[in-house]
C-alpha cells in the first residue's frame, strides 16, 4: 500500500512510512522490518541496487535512527536479482574474470563507454577459487521470455577470449520471473492418476528400431510392450513426420493398438508422439495430434526451444514428455557449457511432465551429483510448480534397474529400448523382465533370487549379464 501511495504521490515518503507502520501489527511484522521493506521497494532502481552494498544499509538506517537493526538484514533476500553461478578456468585473477562476465552480460563491453555504469549493471557477488556468482538486476529481464534470459546468463561470455572455459552451473531466479511461468500443466500426480499407478516407478520403452518401421510396424511393437506391462511407449527423438512413417498415420495405428490391449487386459499406457518441428508448425502439429487421439506428446526441447515447450504445455490438454537430445554438447564437459541442473529448472518452469535427466547406470550414465541435483530440481517444492518425472534412459536393461531406482526412487520413469526389444524371447518378454526387475527392487529381493521363479528376468540376466 505504501509503495502504491508513493507511486501516486512521489513526495510523500513520510506518509508512506506511516502507512506501513500502521499496518505492521495486522501483518505481524516488526516496525523495523516494515520500514526497511518500504524503503527498499519505494526506492528507484539505482538506490535499491545500492542496498546490496553493506555500507548502504547502515547509511539508510542511520538516517532513520535505526542503524542497529538494518545491518542485520540480508538485502539479497529481497529477491530483486537473478543470481547465476559459474565455474571458470582462466589465467586472469578470478575476480577480474568475474568482472568481465558481469560487464559483458549486462552494460559493459571491451572498452569503457559512456553510461555503462548504470542501474542495470550486473554485480559480482562472489569470486573464489574457480567459482563465480553474478547478480543481475531483475529489471534486466523481460518476464516470460526464456530466450532473452538465456542471452544474458548463457550468452557471449562463452566466447570471451580471456576465459579458457566457463560452465553455467546454476541459476537462482527472482520471484518476478518465476511468476511469469506456469510450470507443468500435468505433473507426476496427474500422470499417475491417468494410469492408476501410485505405488511404484513408471516403466517405459522407446520403439526400436528407432527409424525404419512403418505405422503398422510401430503399432505392433508398442502393443507388444504394453502387453508386457509397460506404462509408456515413446517415439525416438529422430522420428517425427517422415514419409516412411507419417505422424498422423503412426499415431492412429498406435492408439488403436493400445486401445485394443486396454480392452483385453485393462492395462492403460501413454504413447509419447514426437511432435518436434519448427516454430511455425509445432503447435498446429501437436493440436492436430491431440484431435486424433494423442494422450501424450513429446518434444526435443533443446532443438525445438524452451518457448516451444511452454506453448505446448499451455495449449494442450495432455502431458508433455521432454527429450534432451543434443544436451551432451552443453553438459558433457564439466568445465565448459551448461549444467543439466539448469536445463532441468527451465523444463519445469516451461511445463514438461517428464524429462530425460540421465541414468545412474547405463550407456548415458552421468555423474551421481549432477543426477541428484537434476532429480531434486524436478521434484522438490518450488514456487508452487507441479513436480516432474525424471527419466532414466540409455543403455538400460534389467540388471541396471536397481542402480537407477536406488538413485531416483519411486517417482521416476525407468525406460529401456534395446533392453526390452532385444530380449531373446521378444518385446513382450523383455517388457516383463523390466517389470520383474522393478518388482524385485520394490520388494528388496536380489535380482538373481527373484529370477529363479520369473523366467523372463532369468533369461534377460543370463543374456545381458548381472
Amino acid at each position: 500500500s505504501a509503495f502504491l501511495w508513493h507511486m501516486r504521490y512521489p513526495g510523500s515518503w513520510q506518509l508512506s512510512i506511516t502507512l506501513v507502520s500502521s499496518m505492521q501489527t495486522i501483518a505481524g511484522v516488526s516496525e523495523h522490518a516494515a520500514v526497511t521493506s518500504s524503503y527498499i521497494y519505494m526506492m528507484p532502481i539505482y538506490d535499491r541496487k545500492r542496498l546490496i552494498e553493506p555500507q548502504c544499509c547502515s547509511e539508510i538506517l542511520s538516517s532513520q535512527g535505526r542503524g542497529a537493526n538494518l545491518a542485520l538484514i540480508d538485502t539479497r533476500s529481497v529477491n530483486m536479482e537473478l543470481v547465476a553461478k559459474y565455474h571458470v578456468e582462466t589465467d586472469l585473477s578470478i575476480k577480474k574474470a568475474a568482472e568481465a562476465i558481469a560487464a559483458e552480460q549486462s552494460t559493459g563491453t571491451w572498452t569503457e563507454v559512456r553510461g555503462q555504469d548504470n542501474p542495470l549493471a550486473a554485480r559480482v557477488i562472489s569470486a573464489e577459487g574457480s567459482d563465480v556468482e553474478i547478480g543481475f538486476p531483475e529489471e534486466l529481464f523481460e518476464p516470460g521470455n526464456i530466450p532473452q534470459y538465456l542471452s544474458v546468463v548463457a550468452g557471449n561470455l562463452f566466447g570471451l577470449g580471456a576465459l579458457k572455459k566457463v560452465r553455467l552451473e546454476d541459476v537462482i531466479f527472482p520471484d518476478k520471473l518465476l511468476r511469469a511461468h506456469n510450470g507443468p500443466r500435468y505433473g507426476i500426480e496427474d500422470a499417475r492418476k491417468f494410469l492408476g499407478v501410485f505405488d511404484r516407478p513408471l516403466i517405459g520403452t522407446i520403439v526400436k528400431p528407432k527409424v525404419g518401421l512403418d505405422p503398422a510396424g510401430t503399432a505392433e511393437v508398442a502393443a507388444a510392450a504394453v502387453r508386457g506391462g509397460l506404462d509408456l511407449v515413446k517415439d525416438d527423438e529422430t522420428l517425427t513426420d517422415q514419409s516412411f512413417c507419417p505422424l498422423i498415420s503412426r499415431l492412429e495405428a498406435v492408439m488403436a493398438a493400445l486401445d485394443k490391449v486396454e480392452r483385453e487386459t485393462g492395462k492403460k499406457a501413454f504413447y509419447a508422439l514426437n511432435v518436434t518441428a519448427g516454430a511455425d508448425i509445432i503447435l498446429e502439429r501437436a493440436e492436430q495430434a491431440v484431435d486424433h487421439g494423442a494422450n501424450m506428446v513429446m518434444i526435443d526441447v533443446l532443438t525445438a526451444g524452451f518457448s516451444a515447450l511452454e506453448q505446448l504445455s499451455k495449449s494442450l490438454k495432455v502431458p508433455v514428455h521432454v527429450h534432451r537430445t543434443m544436451h551432451g554438447a552443453f553438459t558433457r564437459d564439466k568445465g565448459h557449457g551448461i549444467s543439466m541442473l539448469f536445463i532441468s529448472k527451465l523444463v519445469r518452469m516451461c511445463g514438461g511432465t517428464n524429462l530425460h535427466t540421465g541414468s545412474y547406470m547405463g550407456k548415458m550414465a552421468g555423474e551421481t551429483e549432477e543426477n541428484d541435483l537434476s532429480r531434486d530440481a524436478l521434484r522438490k517444492d518450488w514456487h508452487g510448480y507441479k513436480k516432474v518425472f525424471p527419466v532414466a534412459s540409455g543403455g538400460i536393461y534389467p540388471s541396471k534397474v536397481y542402480g537407477n531406482l536406488d538413485g531416483y526412487g519411486i517417482d521416476c520413469i525407468v525406460q529401456a529400448g534395446g533392453g526390452v526389444h532385444g530380449h531373446p524371447d521378444g518385446t513382450t518378454a523383455g517388457a516383463r523382465a523390466l517389470v520383474q526387475a522393478t518388482e524385485a527392487w520394490l520388494k528388496h529381493i536380489p535380482l538373481q533370487e527373484y529370477a529363479k521363479d520369473h523366467k523372463e528376468l532369468d533369461t534377460a540376466l543370463k543374456y545381458w549379464g548381472y
